[in-house]
């Protein structure tokens, strides 16, 4: 077959233009720290590189929910530490008046107090965060508790998912705490009080100690769900380093690898271009010379 000049020049032209399309993948890739800049330079990658930022993603929202969690729990242990140490003053304050040496004005003295706390422990009940009421199931924007006590409570759990298909109870139902009988106690405790009744304020004593138990009990059962949701919070930690490294091997460059092709590639596409200028400016004159 005979090579004409015209063979030779195209082949050159071609070969240059492949050289271009190579050095401009690897000025892109060591600029971009990417291996492929659009999903047309490899399917392979682009699908699995897919597939990882969901995964990176969706951890990250558990994260969020994770985060969100914590608020109400948090918020709801704070709350039960305060009803605990309301209370426990509250037992003292019976046992107080309780002893034979008080009489009717020393007893209506503690009344006061005894109202005092009441109000506290309904402000407790009521509590808001973020413009929610933690102790009214999903009805969050009700307020759950009257100023006298009374309970218009919805008892249902608010149930977060916290990792894929697991859900874990944010918050303490009302009735474990603050059920129905919790403000009544209160308020016979108050009235045996105003009545001077030492006998029955020897009952509430006990009455007293069965609140006192129902929220160590809450607060017990919220402290498992705590410990738990640290459990899920550390794997979610984990899956996301993971998540995040898979995803970087499958996109990222290697950066010394690729500065070594680059240079490379930039010497191979000299010495073409050096001989391609050989090979195509001879003309007659340059044999006369």
């Amino acid at each position: 077959m005979r090579v004409t000049q015209g063979m030779i020049s195209n082949n050159m032209l071609r070969n240059l233009s492949n050289s271009y399309t190579n050095l401009n993948t690897y000025l892109e890739q060591v600029s971009t720290g990417k291996k492929i800049t659009r999903p047309s330079d490899d399917p392979v990658i682009a699908m699995k590189g897919i597939n990882f930022r969901r995964q990176v993603t969706e951890v990250g929202q558990f994260k969020r929910n994770v985060g969100e969690v914590h608020n109400w729990m948090d918020n709801s242990d704070s709350a039960l530490d305060k009803t605990t140490k309301a209370l426990q003053k509250l037992r003292e304050l019976a046992v107080q008046a309780s002893n034979d040496t008080y009489d009717e004005s020393e007893r209506k003295n503690i009344k006061e107090e005894a109202e005092q706390i009441k109000k506290h422990l309904v402000d407790i009940a009521n509590t808001k965060v973020n413009d929610k009421y933690i102790f009214n199931g999903n009805k969050t924007e009700e307020k759950p508790f009257a100023k006298d006590g009374t309970s218009s409570a919805e008892n249902k759990a608010v149930e977060i998912e916290v990792s894929n298909g697991i859900k874990i109870r944010a918050n303490v139902l009302p009735e474990d705490v603050f059920g129905d009988d919790f403000f009544k106690k209160i308020d016979s405790f108050i009235t045996n009080l105003d009545t001077n009744n030492q006998e029955g304020i020897n009952q509430s004593i006990e009455a007293l100690d069965a609140n006192i138990d129902n929220t160590i009990n809450a607060r017990a059962d919220l402290g498992a769900r705590m410990n738990r949701l640290e459990l899920i919070e550390n794997r979610l930690d984990e899956q996301e380093v993971i998540a995040k490294k898979t995803m970087s091997d499958n996109e990222d460059i290697d950066y010394e690898k690729a500065i070594t092709d680059l240079i490379t590639q930039e010497t191979l596409h000299r010495a073409a271009l050096a001989a391609g200028s050989r090979i195509i400016q001879p003309t007659l004159l340059d044999f006369l010379r």
